[in-house]
């Protein structure tokens, strides 16, 4: 099915695994959300600083390096390679630990630095703290759980690890609100036992896939046998990688800019803006779900040299994300309240987030193309040009963002402004795949 099958009925059906699991972050970002909002104005306002350095792990983790080992085992695969596939696969496991590891202690270490330089201070400043030093705790199992995942999808199972993370989902929502509220027995952490919450799930879902991948099972697995360590692969996959990564930085810092010049209109913005983007966020899993299965097609084609294959299912995946970010886009543009509405009734707050989907909105559809044909471009190991593509968004943020602040602009500014840099985004980043040579 990876190498001949209909692309558009092969598409659909390695998707819908993936957006039935990934659709539990959505759940998960809908209760975290609501239940911050229950503890108060300045716990939204703390994890809207802490959330875009955690959602960084998960973009990192899956979609970088994660898409990088899933580009390369499927093209080992495509080319009738296996051992190679294999080795591969035991070089991203160990390249996901040591930067799993590394990366929790750079959190801990710089997070006070990282928020109040984001224009943290006071008592949202402690929020976000208290959720950043818990969820640390959690960073190596996220590494762990999204690369031995993208082991499976380079290989075509989708189902293994949708259902691990499904399950995931499903008990960081009850984890998190009985540890987050102290409901029943429980003792109430507020923000910080919701942090704990994402570290016992993901711990134990990078368990269950580890002792899968130790079976006979799956066609690629995990096989510690030293003889066929090949530290060449690690280098390959760290090339490569190391340039995807700059991907979901580029995101972030986007983010990030945003965030701090958002929290110069005060905490009621700032907490309206972190309700908005969150909805923003959860596009990133739709957009995902397809360009994940896309990955594999797009890799096995190249292996078999197959480029007008690859190219094909590249804009089928890409088409069909376009389409129905788009719709979501146009829905919180034309009724916010939707959204918002959820998780606070400080009408300050509501407004900001209002103002901010129906402005952002109307972006949302080139942000999940931009991102869809940036895992297609992983399949075909071509990542550089897309990479050059979305430093846009960053750049126009950034020189906007300045004349804004040095112009006196409005919040309405400033949400426009991020809106153009979605729509640039996407705009270049299909210019970009149109003229690039795969093969």
């Amino acid at each position: 099915m990876l190498r001949s099958g209909p692309v558009l009925s092969t598409l659909v059906l390695l998707t819908l695994p993936n957006l039935v699991s990934l659709g539990s972050s959505a759940i998960v970002s809908i209760a975290e959300t609501a239940y911050v909002g229950m503890i108060g104005v300045a716990a939204l306002g703390g994890i809207a600083l802490a959330f875009p350095v955690f959602m960084l792990m998960q973009m990192l983790s899956a979609g970088a390096i994660g898409g990088t080992i899933s580009g390369a085992v499927s093209r080992a695969l495509g080319a009738g390679n296996r051992d190679m596939a294999h080795s591969l696969a035991l070089s991203g496991f160990g390249i996901a630990l040591t930067l799993g590891v590394v990366l929790a202690g750079l959190v801990r270490l710089f997070g006070p630095l990282i928020y109040g330089s984001l224009g943290g201070k006071g008592a949202v400043l402690s929020e976000a703290l208290a959720y950043s030093n818990a969820a640390a705790w959690a960073i190596p199992a996220i590494w762990l759980a999204n690369a031995l995942s993208s082991i499976l999808r380079g290989s075509g199972v989708m189902s293994v690890p949708a259902t691990t993370l499904l399950c995931a989902g499903i008990g960081q929502v009850i984890i998190g609100g009985a540890l987050g509220l102290g409901i029943g027995p429980f003792p109430q952490l507020g923000i910080a036992g919701v942090a704990i919450a994402q570290a016992i799930v993901y711990w134990a879902a990078a368990a269950v896939l580890f002792l899968y991948l130790r079976t006979n099972r799956p066609a690629v697995g995990l096989r510690f046998d030293w003889s066929g360590w090949q530290p060449a692969y690690v280098t390959a996959l760290l090339k490569v990688g190391g340039i995807a990564m700059l991907s979901p930085l580029l995101s972030v810092a986007s983010v990030l800019l945003l965030t701090r010049i958002v929290a110069s209109f005060g905490p009621e913005v700032l907490a309206g803006y972190g309700i908005g983007v969150r909805l923003e966020f959860l596009l990133i899993p739709i957009a995902f779900s397809v360009g994940v299965a896309a990955l594999p097609m797009v890799g096995t084609a190249i292996g078999a040299s197959n480029v007008s294959r690859a190219r094909q299912i590249a804009w089928t995946s890409g088409a069909v994300v376009f389409v129905a970010v788009g719709i979501i886009g146009l829905g919180a543009v034309l009724v916010p309240q939707l959204w918002v509405d959820l998780f606070t009734q400080v009408a300050p707050v509501r407004a900001a987030a209002y103002d901010y989907l129906t402005i952002a909105g109307y972006g949302y559809g080139f942000f999940g193309l931009a991102l869809c044909l940036y895992f297609a471009s992983q399949g075909a190991g071509r990542v550089g040009g897309v990479i050059l593509a979305q430093s846009f968004r960053t750049g126009i943020i950034l020189a906007g963002g300045a004349y804004l602040l040095a112009s006196s602009g409005s919040p309405s500014d400033v949400f426009a402004l991020s809106m153009v840099a979605m729509a640039v985004m996407g705009i270049a980043t299909a210019l970009v795949v149109k003229l690039s040579k795969w093969g």
